[in-house]
Formats: structure tokens, C-alpha cells, sequence
């Protein structure tokens, strides 16, 4: 089963700290950095510059990082590749038909439930990479875990919501409005309580580290953690959200998957970080495509015709929602079975 589970080898953690950490810290620092920059001599970048991130992630980790799910059950629980690709199809035709289907009939409802599950997917992500990857010993409870996954998931999920709420509001109201609903929850956009949400936030971000520092000190994990969560807050409160999500998918969240995906076999992580993502990309590259050929199918079932930018990252982010959910069914089994919340 690799080296995902238990404290990492000191191999694995510089691997994983060449390949997804120092380049996913470097690339959002240097995001906040000219987000800040930009501010305080009114440049601003043009929109279609925003978009760029999540175009790229149509083939730069971001959908294709989901494109290796159907080899889970085979390189994890031994079960032949047939058995594996049907299990995991079937799976994507259930939960993504029905997911669809919730999409054509109550658009609004759709859109709560992808906000809430990525909010824990995203989450659930970087507990692995912490638990598994940078052995983070503060962390060292189902409950802490659990609350770190609240504290992660929100950062990419509720903060732009707090900076950004024209922007998030209108991002939400294209993806309703594309499938023939109506973004009527004028009350969550009340300014004073969004300042309400946002300090309760605050606060339980800062009450989970303070917690693990008590249980652990300041040790490597702790500081690791610490600091990406400060990264992550500096990111998503300063940077327009459309482009700090498409970078954080990308480099962030769909990167540390890759090599979350690539630890299975030893051999691999064990290589050139080259070979490491070209054998990933020869894996992924026929359900990336078959992916693409089923987002054109997807946009013909939508009532309404995107006809801008916006509304084409709409229709392919409401696209990622219905595949986000048979996703994170095959990542919470990972999770499961590799222990991930266990204490």
C-alpha cells in the first residue's frame, strides 16, 4: 500500500516536499504577493487573465486527477482492473446520474450540496497530506482531524465568500441560473452576518491550531500547518476568487492527489519527478478525455447556452460538481482504508 500511511519516510517527504508543497506555497505567495502589489497601485488583471487557472486545470491536474479513480480498488485492495473499472463506473453513473439530475430539477439545492462537498473534500485532502505526508503529530485525534478538515475546507470554500461576496454571489447565481433557478437566499449575503460568520471562523481556525500546539508543541507539523493555514487565509482574502480557486485546484489541492495517487506504488515516488507525473498522465489520460467528451454532452443538457467566459467556467465548474461527488465517495474510502482518521 506505498507510504501514505503512518509517518513518512524521509525519501518520501522530501519528494513530497520538492514536488507539491514548496511549488504550491511559492505559486500563493506570489499570488498574494502581487494581489497586495496590485491594490496599492490599482492594477488589476483582466478577467479573462482570471480565468486562465481553471481552463488549464481541464487538463493540468485538476480534472485529471480525479481520471485515476477507476484504478483505486485495484492497486489499493488487490481486486482485478475489470472489477475495478466496473466498481468504480458504476459508481460515477449512480451518484453522477442522479447528482445531474438534482442539477436539472433543483439547481439551487445542487449548488448548497457542491459548496458543502467540496468544502469537506477539499478539507479532507489536506488532513491526508498532513496526517500522511508531513506526519503531523498535533493532529493526533479523530475529533482534531475532523476539525482541521472544517478549518481547511473552509478556506477555499468561505473566505472568498467573506472577501469577495459580490463575486462569489455572482458565481453562484451563474450556476443556478444556467440550470433554470433562481438565487433567491438574498439573507446569506447580509453584510453583518457575514462579519458574524467570518469571526466565528477566525476563531476556530485560531482555537484548532492553539489546540494541537498544546497537544504536540511547536513541532515541524504544527509549524507546516500553521503556516499554510495563514497562507491559505492571506489567499483567499486577497486574491479575486475565480483565480484563487483555479490556482488552488491546480496546484494545490489536485497536486498533492497526484502524489497522494502516485505513493501507492513506492517505485514511483522513488523517481524523477518527470517520470513521477508522466506515468500519472498516461493513467489518467483516457477518463480525462472521456471526461471532456461527456462535458460537451453535459452543456446540451443545460437549459440555458453559457455565451461568455463566466458563464462557460460556470457550466464546467457545475460539470466538476458532478463528478466531484462519486470522487470523494472513492477518497473517503481511501481514507477509510488507509486510516487517515484513525487516532
Amino acid at each position: 500500500m506505498g507510504v501514505t500511511v503512518g509517518r513518512p519516510t524521509p525519501t518520501f517527504r522530501a519528494v513530497y516536499d520538492r514536488v507539491a508543497a514548496r511549488p504550491a506555497w511559492t505559486v500563493c505567495a506570489l499570488l498574494v504577493v502581487g494581489s497586495i502589489l496590485g491594490r496599492l497601485f490599482d492594477v488589476s488583471l483582466p478577467p479573462t487573465v482570471r480565468y486562465l487557472p481553471l481552463a488549464a486545470s481541464v487538463v493540468v491536474f485538476g480534472l485529471p486527477h480525479g481520471a485515476v479513480d477507476y484504478l483505486i480498488p485495484a492497486q489499493l485492495d488487490g481486486r482485478s482492473l475489470a472489477a475495478s473499472m466496473t466498481l468504480v463506473g458504476s459508481l460515477y453513473a449512480v451518484l453522477g446520474g442522479a447528482y445531474t439530475a438534482l442539477w436539472l430539477t433543483e439547481p439551487l439545492a445542487a449548488a448548497t450540496i457542491f459548496i458543502a462537498l467540496t468544502w469537506f473534500h477539499w478539507g479532507q485532502g489536506d488532513v491526508h497530506a498532513l496526517v500522511s505526508f508531513v506526519g503531523a503529530d498535533h493532529i493526533d485525534s479523530t475529533g482534531l482531524r475532523v476539525a482541521t478538515c472544517f478549518v481547511r475546507g473552509g478556506l477555499p470554500m468561505f473566505v472568498p465568500f467573506l472577501a469577495f461576496p459580490e463575486r462569489y454571489r455572482a458565481v453562484l447565481e451563474t450556476w443556478v441560473e444556467l440550470f433554470g433557478g433562481d438565487l433567491s437566499a438574498t439573507w446569506a449575503f447580509v453584510p453583518h452576518l457575514r462579519l458574524f460568520g467570518g469571526a466565528v471562523f477566525l476563531a476556530v481556525t485560531v482555537g484548532v491550531l492553539l489546540v494541537g500546539h498544546r497537544r504536540a508543541g511547536e513541532t515541524r507539523g504544527w509549524r507546516i500547518d500553521a503556516g499554510e493555514t495563514a497562507l491559505l487565509w492571506a489567499l483567499f482574502f486577497t486574491v479575486p476568487p475565480i483565480l484563487a480557486v483555479g490556482v488552488y485546484f491546480c496546484v494545490w489541492h489536485s497536486l498533492r492527489h497526484v502524489l497522494r495517487f502516485s505513493a501507492i506504488d513506492e517505485q514511483e515516488v522513488r523517481t524523477t519527478a518527470g517520470r513521477l507525473f508522466s506515468a500519472f498522465a498516461r493513467k489518467a489520460a483516457p477518463l480525462t478525455v472521456l471526461a471532456l467528451v461527456f462535458l460537451v454532452l453535459f452543456g446540451l443538457l443545460a437549459p440555458a447556452s453559457p455565451s461568455n467566459a463566466s458563464e462557460f467556467t460556470g457550466l464546467y465548474l457545475v460539470f466538476v460538481a458532478v463528478l466531484t461527488l462519486p470522487h470523494v465517495a472513492v477518497v473517503t474510502w481511501m481514507d477509510h482504508r488507509e486510516g487517515v482518521w484513525n487516532s
